[in-house]
């Protein structure tokens, strides 16, 4: 609790203390306003409108850094889905990362830019003929392959070496939400290694005239902060690749390593986990007698999740017999997570403190599950007009946004050094009837 808080007669309004690791670097908050990559907050709403989502250049490129810092010898691959953006694209680019695509979309939007082909893989648990089709034109490095059927696609269309790794479910829970969690068994994604599925994939593709197996990968989920389970994971992969009677260069671990929403959450322990990985793979691999691999790991959301922040203006306040709804003029369009696994978040009034009551942020559609954060402290007198920020909004939210409602999404505002820069427009009714014909 504040001073103003205890003493609310005496006027006195400490400065705002920002929510530790949740904002971009170096943002600090005055009792008016919030300032982000050097620009105010209430200009970029004024100027772009709300919702608008932003995004600090110096903060997704600092952590570009620290991964690569902390595992120099691994190929760091971006998790393009996680921010679909051609800016963005071009920043991992330039900082050296290779890029991960799941789709023919997401693989037009680096080719739009000029991503190295030789520095794409592309996955996910389904890859259409069309998808595939775009990655052999492409002449991307690597394909990841996630079932039988998919072997089968990519043989009829690749050139002869294409590149490829397995994508292996290890049977490892990494103690996330069900929603996100792929590394256990009886799920959509990879080759079962408990049922020695995996092997046989591997087998096969090590005879295939057309592909070339490079690797092994899996990925365990989202939001994961327990090095422990890579560590298992590396145990039970490396025990695969002993297995496999044919040589195996690279090991894929993939990502999910977790980032701040709430107060009180830290960052993800990147140097214990370059550590312990490193031992447990060079152990492993002593062990059984086998080359240590190349190590690839595919951050995403801890690299642009806290780089990140959105902002909206309050529609409408209503008090009910239980509870304050604060309702914004966005919601589940643009950031549909809380619906879909219960995401949680903190928030911010930008121009004004004081004494704070619990409310509940919700959005403008039709839902009644369209809630943004429960029980989060605004000011008691919070009212239609004011503009809120919502930290940690860097990651799956433009690339889950849609126009429920027929509502436009977003733009993105990049900021770097005081100086704003629009990186996607909003999207106008224009664009939405254009489709519909």
């Amino acid at each position: 609790m504040t001073l103003a808080q205890l003493l609310p007669s005496t006027g006195i309004a400490a400065p705002p203390v920002l929510e530790e690791a949740l904002w971009p670097v170096g943002t600090t908050a005055t009792r008016d306003d919030l300032v982000i990559g050097g620009v105010s907050v209430s200009r970029l709403a004024a100027r772009f409108g709300t919702p608008c989502q932003v995004l600090d250049e110096a903060t997704a490129r600092s952590r570009t850094r620290a991964f690569r810092a902390a595992l120099p010898a691994a190929e760091v691959v971006f998790a393009g889905k996680s921010l679909p953006c051609r800016e963005v694209y071009r920043w991992m680019a330039e900082d050296g990362l290779s890029l991960d695509v799941c789709s023919a979309g997401e693989l037009a939007l680096a080719r739009s830019v000029g991503f190295p082909a030789e520095r794409i893989l592309v996955h996910g648990n389904v890859k259409t003929p069309e998808d595939l089709k775009a990655a052999v034109a492409y002449g991307v490095g690597r394909v990841v392959l996630d079932s039988t059927d998919e072997i089968g696609h990519l043989e009829s269309s690749a050139r002869a070496g294409q590149q490829v790794l397995i994508r292996v479910t290890p049977g490892v829970d990494a103690r996330t939400h069900p929603a996100v969690a792929t590394g256990v068994e009886d799920q959509k994604f990879g080759f079962s290694l408990a049922s020695g599925a995996a092997l046989e994939a591997v087998r096969r593709v090590a005879a295939s005239p057309s592909l070339r197996l490079v690797g092994l990968h899996c990925h365990l989920g989202s939001q994961i902060r327990h090095v422990a389970a890579y560590e298992e994971a590396v145990r039970r992969m490396v025990r695969l690749i002993a297995s496999c009677g044919v040589p195996i260069d690279q090991l894929d671990l993939g990502g999910g390593f977790a980032a701040p929403y709430l107060p009180g959450e830290t960052p993800f322990d990147l140097g214990g986990f370059a550590h312990r990985v490193r031992v447990a793979l060079n152990y492993e691999c002593q062990a059984h007698h086998v080359p240590v691999p190349r190590l690839l790991i595919e951050p995403g959301r801890s690299i642009v999740a806290n780089a990140g922040i959105t902002l909206y203006r309050v529609a409408a306040v209503k008090h009910t017999a239980t509870r304050t709804f604060v309702a914004v003029d966005g919601g589940m369009s643009d950031n549909p997570r809380p619906a879909l696994y219960g995401a949680r978040y903190t928030v911010r009034l930008v121009g004004r403190t004081g004494p704070q009551a619990p409310v509940t942020v919700v959005g403008r559609h039709c839902e009644a599950g369209d809630v943004l954060a429960e029980n989060v402290p605004l000011p008691a007198d919070v009212r239609s007009g004011d503009l809120l920020a919502i930290p940690a909004t860097g990651a799956y939210h433009h690339a889950l946004a849609s126009n429920y409602n027929l509502v436009c999404r977003p733009p993105i505002v990049g900021v770097r050094h005081g100086e704003p820069r629009l990186l996607v427009r909003r999207e106008t009714e224009e664009d939405l009837l254009r489709r519909d014909l």
